[in-house]
């Protein structure tokens, strides 16, 4: 776990310092928050520009579903790393990255039974119909 975070601080570190390093050559004068404002900003709204097509034309093929998931999906994630990264900081845990793998095993599982459970209602549902 430790080796994944340090790998993924390293790359943020190095980038930070790329984009501290074009502020300086070039004379910007921007602050930290500002670069951050900049760049944080850009790269959110990029990722909106590829990702609410796909979520726009999964909405009109009824997978919202599948929308619910991957966004409950990437909270879970979050959530999981936030957990571990404050167990460690604050003494209370081991940083451990078999846990994250345990909760989202746990949610897979969870969704697992309520996705048979969906298919199962809607299908009876679709028969009763017809």
């Amino acid at each position: 776990m430790y080796r994944i975070i340090y790998y993924f601080i390293t790359l943020i570190t190095k980038l930070h310092r790329k984009f501290l390093s074009i502020n300086d050559n070039h004379g910007l004068d921007l602050t930290d928050k500002q670069l951050h404002f900049l760049i944080i900003g850009i790269f959110g709204f990029c990722m909106l520009m590829v990702i609410q097509p796909i979520f726009k034309w999964l909405s009109k093929h009824h997978a919202e579903l599948l929308i619910t998931f991957l966004y409950v999906f990437t909270i879970v994630v979050v959530v999981s790393f936030a957990i571990e990264i404050g167990q460690a900081w604050s003494g209370t845990g081991d940083m451990d990255f078999y846990d994250i793998a345990s909760g989202l095993l746990g949610f897979f599982v969870f969704f697992g039974i309520y996705l048979i459970g969906y298919i199962t209602f809607n299908g009876i549902r679709r028969s009763i119909k017809s």
